[in-house]
């Protein structure tokens, strides 16, 4: 039976470099000079997301142990030390990869002298013990309540559909003959449109105006692609691996032969995927946007980021309790003030079954 990093290794081989290269080494980034609220606020987030999932593990497992892997100092851009620490952290990722932020041991793996953080240990240091870890995650999280916003868009898109489906009744009853003199081809079109086909129906709209008629069916016609962009629209929340991680995760799996996994905390349930899984379906080209997008995503500053949806995954918590939040004022440089949002408690209830289904170990 192949090794871990083999199979991943023969995954990568079939992925298009034009979209990523593993063999060749990402380039080193130059270190921020600011930061802004709104990146805290997202580190803050990211930090409480990851504590989440830690607690919800280590309170309820008697077989295995969460441990902190992850770099997690609080510097941030404009604070002292914080390039010398960034230069650190690039020279960490070229050499070994991108840690994940959290390791899960066996209970008779988990060393108990270094404890449940060694995110602040050499990699020289732990380099063994960390090839005895059962799994690696990497947390990400998304503000959202996954449920209503799922529930938001369904009543969206059975509207529109509502919508366009009398609006292919009118057109059809009432213009026909017009539309066999002007634009015979969109008759066939029209009447193609159902519950099924109302996802990938397309046509241009004229911008008729000549006669009180033709404006009204141009009118109509307008609406109706208006309702068929709104239920073509992508409109699921996803589970967002940026493409320069995925290259820095290949490299510390190359290194550590552990599984890795994605876990997207949202504030009501959480998502996981297996990198292996990830890997799988950006090599078939046939699945880009059909399973998965591949986008500049503003949200994560304007980097290539794969957008896969949670359904693709599994669900490891059907419940999340959302945690306490406050205000919080940091002072940089030159008196510039920043006020950023920090995030308290907050509980999982984790599905053992998916638990074990999905990171192949029992809690």
């Amino acid at each position: 039976m192949p090794e871990y990093k083999d199979t991943i290794n023969e995954i990568c081989c079939n992925i298009h470099t034009g979209l990523i290269d593993f063999s060749k080494a990402a380039p080193r980034k130059s270190a921020p000079t600011q930061a802004s609220s709104e990146f805290i606020t997202n580190k803050q987030q990211g930090d409480w997301a990851e504590d989440v999932i830690f607690r919800a593990i280590n309170d309820n497992s008697e077989n295995i142990v969460a441990v902190r892997y992850g770099k997690s100092d609080d510097l941030t851009a404009g604070d002292p030390g914080f390039k010398e620490f960034y230069a650190q952290y690039q020279e960490e990722l070229e050499t070994i990869g991108k840690r994940p932020d959290l390791l899960i041991f066996s209970k008779n793996d988990y060393d108990e002298q270094l404890g449940h953080d060694i995110s602040y240990l050499s990699s020289d240091v732990i380099g063994d013990y960390i090839k005895k870890a059962i799994v690696g995650i990497e947390v990400r999280s998304s503000a959202f309540l996954i449920d209503k916003y799922n529930e938001e868009t369904n009543r969206s898109v059975r509207e529109n559909t509502e919508k366009a489906i009398e609006l292919k009744n009118i057109i059809l009853s009432e213009y026909t003959d017009i539309l066999e003199m002007k634009r015979p081809e969109l008759i066939g079109i029209i009447q193609g449109i159902d519950e099924h086909s109302i996802r990938s129906i397309d046509f241009r709209v004229p911008a008729w105006r000549s006669s009180p008629q033709l404006q009204t069916l141009s009118g109509l016609l307008s609406e109706l692609k208006t309702c068929l962009k709104t239920i073509q629209k992508r409109n699921t929340l996803s589970i967002t691996p940026k493409v320069e991680d995925l290259k820095s995760v290949y490299k510390w799996i190359m290194n550590y032969n552990v599984p890795h996994f994605y876990v997207q905390v949202f504030f009501d349930k959480i998502y996981g995927i297996s990198f292996k899984h990830i890997l799988e379906l950006i090599s078939d080209p046939e699945l880009e946007d059909e399973i998965y997008t591949i986008e500049e995503d503003i949200k994560n500053q304007n980097k290539t980021t794969i957008k896969i949806p949670p359904y693709e995954g599994i669900c490891l918590a059907e419940t999340v309790s959302e945690p306490r939040h406050y205000s919080v004022r940091k002072e940089l440089n030159k008196g510039r003030l920043l006020f950023y949002v920090k995030f308290d408690g907050g509980e999982a209830i984790l599905d053992k079954e998916n638990f074990d289904e999905l990171f192949g170990c029992e809690i």
